[in-house]
């Protein structure tokens, strides 16, 4: 097995109690500061399932073997890479990779990678920087990391998984003092067996009409969705990801972009820390005194 390199920042706790979370608050870290943390899987609230950060690399290649079942083989994404059946990119290496495995069989059935701030500077951008020009977020970008990559194996969406995801990933957020969550939410181009695009075009509108950001964090599209050559009249629901995202508090940052590699249509979004519902916030994040 070949080690991850050191993490920029130290992974969520999410195996600690509560108690001890708060006793092993971290300080305030810096860029380059590097923690090996020693974290164990920790069984999910729905049984049967537990999630963890990846550790070496043979767990990352499980990961990148799911996303490749999803992406290409049930969505029909074109996909390189070094190694067939597996989605790889340039920004691997530098995320830390979570996972939700299937307690039974220790399959990895969910998975999302993060990006964190001084991983984003050393790799050069975010995945979201290639398809949309993000300068009016530069304001957030210190305390703002980029989720990517999420999906969950098509024997397993259930709200379980996703949850289990969120936890973890909002205990990062508490733990590594940052606020700020972005990333690009696709629509494939046939959703719903809508003909191609028009469904993500009738998404938009909606969207923009109830869950728009402030102006102050509006991106552009590098290569954009033909908004006005499509049919958005259509009465069609997002995908299930896109609706839970809103749920939580998210913002649509703009139009999409099309990804022609994925056949999908790419929505920017945001989700501040301070956004969250009280509900969610109380589910997510309370820590026992």
């Amino acid at each position: 097995m070949s080690d991850l390199p050191n993490p920029t920042f130290s992974l969520s706790s999410i195996a600690l109690p509560p108690k001890l979370l708060l006793r092993q608050a971290a300080p305030a870290l810096r860029a380059g500061d590097a923690v090996r943390p020693v974290v164990s899987p920790q069984r999910s609230a729905t049984p049967g399932i537990e999630v963890c950060w990846a550790r070496h690399q043979d767990e990352v290649r499980q990961a990148q073997r799911l996303r490749y079942q999803v992406f290409a083989t049930e969505m029909g994404a074109r996909l390189g890479g070094k190694i067939p059946g597996h989605d790889i990119d340039l920004f691997d290496d530098y995320c830390e990779h979570l996972l939700v495995r299937d307690e039974a069989s220790r399959e990895v059935i969910g998975t999302y990678r993060v990006l964190t701030p001084t991983q984003a500077l050393r790799v050069g951008s975010t995945y979201s920087d290639l398809e949309f020009d993000l300068t009016r977020l530069r304001s957030l970008r210190s305390r703002m990391v980029e989720l990517g990559r999420s999906c969950v194996h098509a024997d397993h969406r259930h709200g379980g998984v996703i949850l289990a995801l969120w936890g973890a990933l909002a205990q990062f957020m508490a733990r590594n003092q940052l606020d700020t969550m972005i990333g690009c939410a696709s629509i494939p181009m046939q959703h719903m067996g809508a003909p191609s695009g028009h469904a993500a075009a009738s998404i938009w509108r909606q969207l923009k009409d109830r869950h728009l950001a402030d102006i102050d964090w509006h991106v552009l599209p590098r290569l954009a969705l033909p908004i006005e050559q499509l049919d958005d009249s259509l009465a069609i629901e997002p995908p299930a990801l896109i609706k839970g995202y809103l749920r939580l508090g998210a913002k649509v940052l703009g139009a999409p972009a099309w990804d022609p590699d994925f056949n999908s249509a790419d929505l920017p979004m945001m989700m501040r820390i301070g956004d969250l519902p009280a509900r969610y916030r109380k589910h997510f994040l309370t820590v026992a005194t």
